[in-house]
């Protein structure tokens, strides 16, 4: 068992704290919000007043935050990881942010005497709540082999997909796909609809040939109960397909269907709904349509 930090209880960090917790590790957590820190203090955890108090005897530093500069802040910034962990730490970042800054920033780290591991990951908050998360993770095969124990705490398929930057951009490549997904499912929803069929029936019967999924499952009754209480938030999805779209840019490679679904993530948030779940992309299709719930 391990003496974990983890940085970042939101909608994802709080449940995977809390199962690290339940697995046995002992969990010190720290959040900008302090009352974010209650479920975990429930399991069994304990709630830090700062970073620097979170990391101080920790073997392994989880990260949970929503950007690039939040991942930088945690590890650089004034009081941050790099300044106050154990030489030796294990610093896991399972934070969706530019490969090019992850691979940046584990030099950093090995400059610095720690080792970093990107481990991105997907499932949403169902996904976290129940310790069934897909883990795309970069990094030395070594600290791989050494994050596995943490890792098969909160996840269920967990691939060393290559060096570090890996696996934030199989992640990249991750909300790419669910994004096109969650866009047709609002389209054909909204078609349905329009011909008063019974959607859910319809339903039903989509999510049992070619065109089921794991988004049609999670995500069309949301849709037609026009519940979009975040899992995901439409606000951290566009900074996602921000990131496909300049990745893609940098290798020179066109993701035409990636463009479309930045633009309607940015008017999902020009209309107010970057705080929704991504499912509420559904929104955008009825405004397009001249329809309104």
């Amino acid at each position: 068992m391990s003496t974990i930090a983890f940085i970042g209880l939101g909608i994802m960090g709080s449940p995977m704290a809390v199962n690290l917790a339940n697995a046995g590790h002992s969990v010190s957590g720290y959040n900008r919000t302090p009352d974010r820190t209650e479920p975990l203090v429930k399991a069994g955890g304990s709630a830090a007043d700062s970073i620097a108090d979170a990391v101080a005897e920790a073997d392994v530093v989880a990260i949970m935050v929503p950007d690039s500069p939040d991942v930088e802040e945690v590890l650089v910034g004034e009081d941050g990881v790099f300044d106050n962990a154990k030489p030796g730490t294990l610093i896991i970042d399972f934070s969706s942010i530019r490969p090019d800054v992850t691979a940046r920033l584990a030099t950093q780290a090995t400059e610095r005497g720690f080792a970093l591991i990107d481990a991105p990951v997907s499932g949403g908050e169902p996904g976290a709540i129940n310790a069934a998360l897909s883990i795309m993770v970069g990094g030395a095969a070594e600290d791989f082999e050494r994050a596995k124990p943490v890792l098969d705490a909160v996840g269920k398929t967990i691939v060393h997909v290559g060096p570090s930057g890996s696996g934030q951009t199989v992640k990249a490549a991750n909300q790419l796909i669910v994004a096109a997904n969650i866009q047709v499912l609002a389209e054909a929803i909204v078609f349905l609809e329009a011909y008063g069929v019974d959607t859910a029936a319809a339903v039903e019967v989509l999510g049992g040939g070619l065109a089921g999924s794991a988004v049609l499952n999670q995500k069309a009754q949301k849709m037609l109960d026009r519940n979009f209480d975040p899992g995901f938030r439409i606000d951290l999805h566009h900074k996602d397909l921000g990131i496909v779209t300049a990745a893609a840019r940098e290798a020179g490679v066109v993701v035409p269907l990636g463009a479309v679904l930045a633009q309607l993530m940015a008017s999902a948030r020009a209309n107010g709904d970057g705080g929704l779940d991504h499912s509420g992309l559904f929104r955008g299709v009825e405004r397009l349509s001249g329809r309104t719930s």
